[in-house]
């Protein structure tokens, strides 16, 4: 079964508390937290106090994913913050090998980011240092965005690349993640299924985190 990682991107702030414990509530596994700078990507979201009032109340995994320049200047921030995964993007820097392994010593999970025009083979050298694999589905930095097709393959390849390293790094899919492709999706070999609207728009937000829950039984 996939982990599922809700976006709280997609949640509704004026009920964050509610929307915490319908999660931990929930089967899903993780909160996915999305944190956008306005420079690496053109919007803006939250940050580190946000991320610490969730941790107070969560149960579950933090799955911190930053879209932001110069990540490698808050890494102790995030970890104080509550990350206890903490995502890159490959695009961001010359130093990721070095950024990635920094998170490993502030004793997180590293996670690197790759854009949709990333090639996978681009990780291929440090992928032993990378316990999450984000693959972006969509171009990162709004909710609600149609799947791009392309994905499939790059994770068809992303797992064959980890297979082969004999790594056990796991790939989380970010951007249009629906009850319709979910099932497609784990059978191009993701572990991680983040979804925002799917969830949160939905009628009945638990029961929707239960059938993506059982994908690929």
């Amino acid at each position: 079964m996939p982990l599922i990682a809700p976006s709280m991107l997609s949640a509704d702030f004026l009920k964050l508390g509610e929307e915490i414990d319908m999660i931990n509530n929930s089967e899903a596994d993780w909160f996915h937290l999305d944190v956008m700078d306005g420079l690496f990507v053109p919007n803006i979201s939250y940050g580190m106090p946000i991320i610490a009032q969730i941790k107070k109340r969560a149960t579950k995994t933090c799955d911190v994913h930053l879209m932001i320049e110069n990540p490698e200047r808050y890494l102790e921030d995030f970890k104080k913050a509550g990350a206890d995964y903490l995502t890159v993007h490959y695009e961001t820097g010359y130093h990721i090998h070095r950024t990635l392994t920094s998170i490993r010593a502030l004793g997180m999970k590293a996670g690197l980011a790759i854009n949709p025009h990333t090639p996978v083979e681009m990780v291929q050298d440090i992928i032993h240092e990378i316990d999450l694999l984000l693959v972006m589905s969509i171009n990162p930095g709004f909710g609600g965005q149609k799947f791009l097709p392309l994905t499939y393959n790059k994770i068809r390849k992303a797992k064959a690349l980890i297979t082969a390293a004999g790594a056990s790094t796991l790939i989380e899919i970010d951007g249009g993640v629906t009850m319709d492709n979910a099932a497609s999706i784990i059978e191009a070999g993701a572990d991680v299924l983040v979804a925002g609207n799917t969830v949160f728009a939905s009628p009945d937000p638990t029961d929707t985190i239960k059938r993506l829950k059982q994908v690929g039984k």
